[in-house]
């Protein structure tokens, strides 16, 4: 009877050890057996592929990325997920929250990864980040409105230090002309008005800064304001003498400006500020941040995880002994860190493990957000394997990085499940 019992039980497992066995242990041992082989497959190359993994630059920097990333990213995850878990329980739309939180997990990687390559684009007027890093910058420094802005012919004016200057001292009296070009008209600033002719006011500086320039071939006056040519609203004009600014003002709608008698005998300058090039943001995919930023996009996506397992373990924490500290007079902080992270640290290291093995296999999110001028720079183990595997023909090497995540892999999933097993038997 227990041989037949064997027999019946060998059948039932034989469909599953059979696809194991095809899908797992057969691709394990070929990919083993192929990293001891040259490209062309036909002549062994002992351990020379092996040796490659820690000789080729393209190698070593993915493996210090995935140091950067089996560090920070679950670590980052978990403590969000812990972070979210333990304020979700003190507010009532905390249910609500967690579902919002936990929805990028429905997200596929490729979805995840063609989102954030958007939300990193270098145009503010795309990319999300940028929109609000620009945004916040421009709050505080407010960008040019004349970033093209230049002298045009048988101008006045002169470049200097970024800016420009009047090739003459300017006196009291005697209005002064200020005609740029460069600016489009619908890079105007808003407050700009039609260009006017400054009037003479006796022991003053008075003069217009505006665009001369009237659409059409022999149009307009040059260097004179015109019907339909706008004033530099909000041009900042200054009076130098000996190399120091003695008096300061701003165009206002039309172009015009006055400036005291302190500015009699001084050159007129249009200083750098007023052309300098519009705050772009910061770029987020360049060689220096592509790493964080993907693996932002990373936590976006799995700090949800890491909450709703850890939320799941906190519903089973002795709400008794949370109270018995207050009552000795914890406050909230030391109640959670020396009551509720200690209660939790099965379920944390459980997670972390999980996210571990989870971002040593990460490829879809670097593939697909790191454009092709900085993928060298956010490569890892992962993406460097189908590089050398498909688009480098070098199946040897693609196999040995396999077999060396393999190695990588193993001792962190046996932590875990020796962890898993002393849970059980308490």
């Amino acid at each position: 009877m227990t041989g037949t019992r064997k027999a019946v039980a060998a059948l039932f497992l034989l469909p599953a050890l059979v696809l194991l066995g095809a899908l797992v242990v057969y691709p394990i041992g070929y990919s083993v057996v192929r990293s001891f082989y040259n490209t062309s497959g036909d002549g062994f190359a002992g351990v020379d592929n092996y040796k490659t993994l820690f000789t080729d630059d393209s190698i070593r920097t993915a493996l210090k990325n995935n140091v950067i990333w089996v560090v920070f990213a679950p670590t980052v995850s978990t403590a969000l997920g812990l972070i979210f878990a333990v304020l979700t329980e003190r507010v009532r739309w905390g249910t609500a929250f967690k579902l919002v939180v936990f929805m990028p997990m429905a997200i596929s990687m490729l979805a995840a990864g063609i989102i954030f390559r958007l939300v990193y684009d270098q145009d503010p007027d795309k990319g999300v980040a940028n929109a609000v890093w620009v945004g916040v910058h421009d709050t505080f420094a407010e960008s040019s409105a004349f970033p093209k802005a230049h002298p045009g012919r048988e101008s006045p004016l002169v470049a200097q230090d970024g800016g420009f200057v009047t090739r003459a001292a300017v006196h009291a009296g005697q209005p002064v002309n200020l005609p740029l070009v460069g600016v489009a008209p619908d890079q105007m600033p808003d407050g700009a008005e039609k260009a006017a002719a400054a009037t003479p006011e006796p022991g003053k500086i008075t003069g217009t800064a505006w665009q001369d320039f009237t659409r059409g071939r022999g149009v307009g006056r040059l260097g004179a304001p015109d019907p339909s040519e706008l004033g530099y609203a909000g041009m900042r004009i200054e009076a130098v003498k000996d190399g120091k600014v003695v008096a300061a003002a701003k165009a206002a709608g039309d172009g015009t400006f006055t400036l005291p008698a302190s500015a009699d005998g001084a050159r007129l300058r249009l200083p750098a500020g007023n052309f300098r090039e519009p705050y772009n943001g910061v770029d987020w995919l360049g060689p220096a941040l592509v790493t964080p930023a993907v693996i932002g996009a990373y936590v976006w996506m799995w700090a949800g995880f890491a909450m709703v397992l850890i939320a799941a373990g906190l519903a089973g924490v002795p709400r008794e002994l949370l109270e018995a500290a207050r009552v000795d007079g914890a406050n909230e902080w030391q109640v959670f860190r020396r009551v509720t992270v200690p209660l939790l640290a099965p379920v944390l290291a459980v997670v972390t493990v999980t996210l571990m093995i989870n971002v040593l296999k990460v490829f879809d999110l670097v593939y697909i957000i790191a454009p092709g001028s900085s993928q060298d720079d956010a490569n890892v183990l992962a993406l460097e394997l189908y590089r050398k595997g498909f688009a480098e023909s070098q199946p040897g090497i693609a196999s040995a990085i396999a077999v060396f995540l393999l190695l990588l892999v193993i001792p962190v999933m046996l932590f875990n499940i020796r962890r898993l097993r002393r849970e059980v038997r308490r």
